[in-house]
């Protein structure tokens, strides 16, 4: 959505402009960036549901704010570009308010000028949403990949990760290992989207994981890290198993990559946390 509003926030910090393209953690700060786009006097006008941060240490606990909503920074985002565009910013949520009618110009600008939505709902954030197929939204992805120099948002998650997500999160995780030929971005229930930037594919390569039966953590790592593997992009996997292994069936890749992915390990053997022992080499007996 924030691609109808490039111009309008192009002369802001790249700390900005990540939290504009952020689903954040809600720690301090992505709220500190979020709320930096707004003057205090505006942060009433934004209406993300209340919420907590996604993770909480030890005896914190944070009573639900709007702030806190994993997608605030976008919803300050359009606020002031709304402002600057000159655009009335009551009912900014609505799906017949000018924002949704840009957004869906941006659509139809990698979906073709006749696509239409099966469904258009109410999303988690409050915002119109429109029904896309995995197909669909990979297709978007790759529009990402040819867009890369053309705009800010590609350079503005590369060069603050931790604000696009936070604590160990994947896409935040992905951001880094990809050295700048990765951008990627989580969504609700198992969703990952990728752009690359690869030699094999010119005209940019998108790639979406949707885990079927909902949020999963680690398999949507498991599957992302041999995704990536195969194109030369080393992801380390947090999540160790203990009861069970993850096999990535052949076709999650091209045929040309499958020798490439059975070299690719899904999990880790060594678990620092657990597989350890003392030995200190100087000893001898």
């Amino acid at each position: 959505m924030l691609k109808a509003f490039v111009k309008e926030l192009e002369p802001f910090t790249w700390e900005q402009k990540a939290i504009a393209v952020a689903s954040h953690n809600g720690d301090t700060e992505h709220v500190a960036a979020a709320q930096s786009l707004l003057s205090e006097s505006e942060w009433p006008l934004m209406l993300t549901p209340l919420d907590v941060p996604l993770i909480q240490f030890g005896r914190q606990v944070r009573r639900p704010r709007r702030w806190y909503h994993t997608c605030s920074g976008e919803h300050a985002a359009i606020l002031r570009g709304c402002r600057e565009k000159g655009w009335n910013r009551a009912g900014y949520t609505l799906p017949n308010h000018p924002v949704f009618e840009a957004y869906m110009e941006q659509i139809r600008r990698f979906l073709g000028k006749d696509w239409t939505p099966l469904r258009i709902a109410k999303d988690g954030c409050g915002l119109p949403t429109v029904s896309n197929t995995v197909a669909e939204l990979a297709q978007i992805y790759a529009g990402l990949v040819r867009d890369k120099n053309s705009d800010w948002i590609w350079e503005s998650m590369v060069r603050h990760p931790d604000l696009v997500g936070g604590f160990n999160r994947l896409d935040s995780t992905i951001l880094k290992a990809g050295a700048g030929t990765v951008i990627a971005k989580e969504g609700a229930d198992g969703l990952l989207g990728l752009a690359i930037e690869h030699p094999d594919y010119p005209k940019g390569l998108g790639i979406v994981v949707k885990i079927a039966h909902g949020w999963n953590a680690q398999a949507t790592w498991y599957v992302a890290r041999a995704v990536l593997g195969v194109l030369g992009i080393d992801l380390r996997n947090p999540y160790p198993l203990h009861r069970q292994k993850a096999f990535i069936v052949p076709g999650i890749v091209p045929e040309k990559y499958h020798s490439v992915l059975e070299t690719i390990p899904t999990w880790d053997e060594w678990d620092p946390d657990q597989d350890r022992w003392i030995y200190d080499p100087e000893v001898k007996e």
